[in-house]
């Protein structure tokens, strides 16, 4: 038995063994539903014809050859992005392009998702020239025992996040050591933020909370810095495992320890750091908790219930860009009025460009909220 949702399905091919109803497991971890209607595909399905019933809300369960089945999922992405004919207005507002952004993106996300693959008891693959997911696929959805069917756009995302779990992210401020970031954990792949909290003068050595810890790369690097004692919190069970198997492998686990808890441990530190998501909109599936905060939640929840975990003339750290600022997301006023109501003062701030490639190209429809932003370390601390 499993709490999953089933995918139903006749297979009514002429070289089919049989006709009968197919049912099997589905696997979404954006938490789609499963598709309503589903066409067999494989690999006399052209492109046209895919994209087609893809657009209209027909699944297409591929049996045919695995490589055949990733060439033609490029083919309908090229479909997606293909330019309309006649030329978009310019949005009137970033506000607008962000929204429009986010649109096309689920569509195509929408879009790209019908096209699935089956999957044996143990994550086998059943179709020629299938690569072994056995392991990857353990990884993001633990130990299996029934047949499931997943879109290959995800399983092809499973493949991406198995490899960099296994590779990991190099850490400049680790003395080039590496974070290794478990499926679904948001991956420190920007690694401005990581270097404010390397740089910014610490209050004390002697304790340390990090807020929503992730992969705890942070609060790796406070270790790093001589901090005696770093705590990491959060909630996912996902990132508590990763952040726990990232400070054992650093050798951090007599200085870090990583605890269950929604926000704050219990009791008060000299620093306590926060690097919230940056944008207060909604998430469209969990994977993109770790960028939207729906309402500033979490960013509110930090600042409203720290001055109650500081130590005397202790810091609060808060890691954010103003690139929601540049979409029209929400002000520097409002951000400074969050801050106030909290009882809390800004005693400085260290400021930082971001550096990943889409903050240079201009083809990016987010170009110029991109070109624009800044990432901020606000030293805060309770207003006496």
């Amino acid at each position: 038995m499993t709490d999953h949702p089933t995918l139903t399905w006749t297979d009514d091919r002429p070289e089919a063994s049989s006709d009968a109803v197919h049912t099997a497991v589905w696997r979404s971890e954006a938490g789609n539903p499963p598709p309503k209607r589903v066409a067999i595909a494989d690999d006399r399905t052209t492109a046209d014809a895919a994209y087609r019933l893809a657009c209209e809300g027909t699944a297409l369960l591929w049996q045919g050859d695995f490589q055949n089945a990733r060439q033609l999922l490029q083919a309908m992405s090229r479909r997606t992005d293909r330019k309309p004919g006649k030329a978009r207005k310019e949005p009137a507002s970033p506000i607008d392009a962000f929204n429009l952004h986010r649109q096309a993106q689920s569509q195509r996300a929408r879009t790209l998702g019908m096209l699935l693959i089956p999957l044996d008891a143990d994550y086998t693959i059943p179709l020629r020239r299938a690569p072994d997911m056995r392991d990857a696929c353990t990884e993001a959805y633990g130990t299996s025992h029934t047949a499931s069917v997943v879109s290959l756009r995800e399983l092809l995302g499973l493949i991406g996040a198995h490899e960099w779990r296994k590779k990991g992210v190099e850490i400049p401020a680790l003395g080039g050591e590496r974070i290794h970031p478990h499926y679904g954990v948001f991956s420190p792949v920007r690694g401005e933020y990581i270097e404010l909290v390397a740089n910014a003068p610490l209050p004390s050595k002697t304790l340390a909370f990090d807020i929503g810890t992730g992969t705890g790369v942070l609060a790796a690097v406070l270790a790093k810095r001589g901090v005696k004692r770093v705590i990491g919190t959060d909630q996912d069970p996902r990132a508590l495992a990763c952040a726990r198997e990232n400070v054992e492998r650093l050798g951090l686990q007599t200085q870090v320890e990583v605890v269950d808890a929604d926000l704050f441990p219990g009791g008060r530190a000299p620093l306590i750091v926060c690097n919230p998501p940056w944008l207060p909109a909604r998430p469209s599936s969990p994977i993109e908790r770790a960028v939207y905060d729906p309402d500033s939640r979490m960013l509110r929840g930090f600042l409203d219930g720290l001055a109650a975990h500081l130590e005397p003339n202790g810091e609060g750290w808060l890691i954010l860009s103003d690139f929601a600022e540049h979409l029209g997301l929400r002000t520097r006023d409002a951000l400074l009025a969050m801050i106030d109501a909290a009882g809390l003062q800004v005693v400085g701030r260290e400021d930082i460009k971001p550096k990943h490639p889409k903050a240079s190209d201009e083809n990016d429809p987010l170009y110029r909220a991109r070109v624009a932003e800044v990432t901020s370390l606000w030293r805060l601390k309770a207003r006496q």
